[in-house]
């Protein structure tokens, strides 16, 4: 039998890479699924491309008013939501010392904010229970140069999910989230081409990069039974990454900016 037969399963930042991934495999695994994106017409392309049971809507996850709307809409579609991840996400690079306030604030907003707002209106809409299931990052854990605003954004979706899993619990509310390494996605697409990518490699234990694929699994296994008594955790989905240093992706990455601004 399918592990999410009859469960109504929302997936933010689902027009692609690790939210497309999840939303797929939820679908196949008998989800009605709500793919909610900024991207409007992207979102609805890949809701098409799964067909029957899936329902799109756009919404900034950062608007409090139209996060609300699309989960109100999703709930007249497919009731309310067992399962909940988010997984809408930007990034940014730039030292401390040259990093724009708007930028962090963009990063912040989006990362941790979304989240938040995220959590607090599926919790109230999730009248039976279920599982709610937050994208931090291994940079949650392991810093890494020029990355401040996303690095202390994600630490602050762990503590976050752990706060949550506390306060919901109660109500039959699990609460967790994964730390992906880096995996190839539109938001990740620099640090993932060469010469970085030999970099990532060779940071992990397992000896490849890893794909949003690795990703949904682990997701699956978190919003599902399986993982029933699981809530406040954070799973590490990084090839082992963690047991290592970030690799310096400083000077590459100056480079490519400065190829980009002339």
């Amino acid at each position: 039998m399918n592990r999410l037969t009859d469960r109504h399963a929302v997936v933010t930042g689902a027009a692609s890479g690790i939210g497309w991934e999840i939303a797929r495999l939820f679908h196949t695994e008998g989800a009605a699924v709500t793919l909610l994106d900024s991207d409007a017409k992207g979102v609805h392309a890949c809701a098409a491309e799964l067909g029957e049971r899936a329902f799109a809507t756009s919404a900034d996850v950062t608007d409090e008013v139209s996060l609300e709307r699309s989960l109100d809409a999703a709930v007249r579609v497919f009731g309310p939501p067992r399962v909940c991840v988010n997984s809408a996400g930007v990034s940014t690079f730039g030292p401390i010392t040259r990093l724009g306030l708007r930028e962090w604030r963009r990063v912040v907003d989006v990362c941790l904010t979304g989240v938040f707002l995220s959590v607090k209106h599926q919790a109230r809409r999730m009248t039976g229970g279920g599982s709610i299931v937050n994208i931090a990052s291994l940079t949650a854990r392991q810093p890494a140069e020029g990355f401040a605003a996303y690095c202390a954004a994600k630490a602050g979706v762990e503590m976050l999910t752990k706060v949550a899993a506390m306060e919901l619990g109660a109500t039959g509310i699990r609460v967790n989230a994964l730390a992906p390494g880096l995996v190839p996605t539109p938001l990740s697409e620099t640090l993932t081409q060469p010469p970085l990518r030999g970099g990532i490699v060779a940071a992990t234990p397992l000896g490849r990069m890893g794909e949003p694929a690795d990703i949904a699994p682990a997701a699956l296994f978190l919003a599902s039974d399986e993982s029933s008594w699981i809530t406040g955790d954070l799973l590490m989905v990084d090839g082992g990454a963690h047991t290592r240093g970030y690799p310096d992706v400083t000077e590459s990455l100056q480079k490519a900016q400065r190829r980009r601004r002339r």
